[in-house]
């Protein structure tokens, strides 16, 4: 038998179980999966890729030698279980393609983020965004739920493809075989992803300092220029007993050619280091 039901119905359900597994369930103590002698549990977050920062729905599944049960948290997971599932000839290849269409283009959305975060960087280099280290984070909180995602269905799929209990036969550890390397790949991508947005991160924190660096050095050379000007004007401006201006009417013109050359000649030395 092959059911999509709600976990909360479980009047629906505790008739073709256990009444222990259903008391289990009840209480939550159920791991990403678990196999046993007679039937598998295991529970994994259902994630909606297409749809970054909606919440995801808890799905359940049971296995056993005759049922296979899917169990929803909310309407709209269970409405996207069922989108999911479809009734075939053994619980294994029912249990299969569901996972087969839950995978199902995947790596088309994973390219698009990874377009998506091509973009926003080749922007920033362009232009100066205010926002461009929010979508960093943004992209690394989305990145870090997809790989506890994968994480979470590579390890069910690998405990599937273990077949403890022997309740797979041997076409059906081969199909999910292929559906854990799927799996895999897909974690990797999204591993790469993440590797990718740090050194994004990184590479906009350094440009971040360059700008800084270049600021700082543009007031230190006119902090070097204006310094021997602060000095000369100090020294010219003391309260002397007669003041060169009342002996001579061009000391203050001189002054000036004087304090001009020293700001010229300190430019030009700055601009052969290369300080600016």
């Amino acid at each position: 038998m092959q059911k999509v039901l709600r976990i909360e119905d479980v009047e629906d359900y505790c008739q073709y179980m256990d009444s222990k597994v259903v008391n289990y369930i009840r209480d939550g103590y159920t791991e990403t999966f678990e196999s046993y002698k007679n039937f598998t549990l295991f529970v994994f977050p259902l994630y909606d890729i297409r749809q970054a920062g909606k919440a995801a729905n808890e799905v359940m599944i049971y296995l056993d030698h005759e049922d296979l049960m899917i169990l929803c948290e909310g309407q709209r997971g269970y409405e996207r279980v069922c989108s999911l599932a479809t009734k075939e000839e053994t619980n294994e290849r029912a249990l299969w393609t569901f996972f087969r269409n839950l995978l199902k283009n995947d790596m088309d959305n994973l390219e698009e983020i990874e377009c998506e975060v091509a973009d926003a960087e080749m922007a920033a280099m362009v232009r100066f965004q205010n926002d461009y280290i929010h979508k960093i984070i943004a992209y690394r909180k989305e990145l870090l739920r997809l790989k506890r995602y994968y994480e979470q269905l590579d390890a069910i799929l690998d405990g599937l493809i273990l077949n403890e209990n022997k309740l797979l036969s041997q076409d059906g550890i081969q199909h999910f075989t292929i559906l854990a390397n799927r799996t895999t790949r897909y974690l990797e991508n999204v591993l790469n992803l993440r590797d990718y947005v740090t050194q994004m991160r990184e590479a906009y924190q350094a440009q971040i300092d360059i700008d800084q660096n270049n600021l700082m050095r543009l007031f230190t050379v006119i902090t070097a220029v204006f310094l021997p000007l602060t000095l000369m004007v100090g020294w010219y401006g003391m309260n002397f007993t007669h003041m060169p201006e009342l002996d001579y009417e061009y000391a203050y013109w001189i002054f000036t050619g004087v304090s001009l050359m020293v700001c010229i000649a300190l430019l030009i030395y700055f601009k052969k280091k290369k300080w600016f």
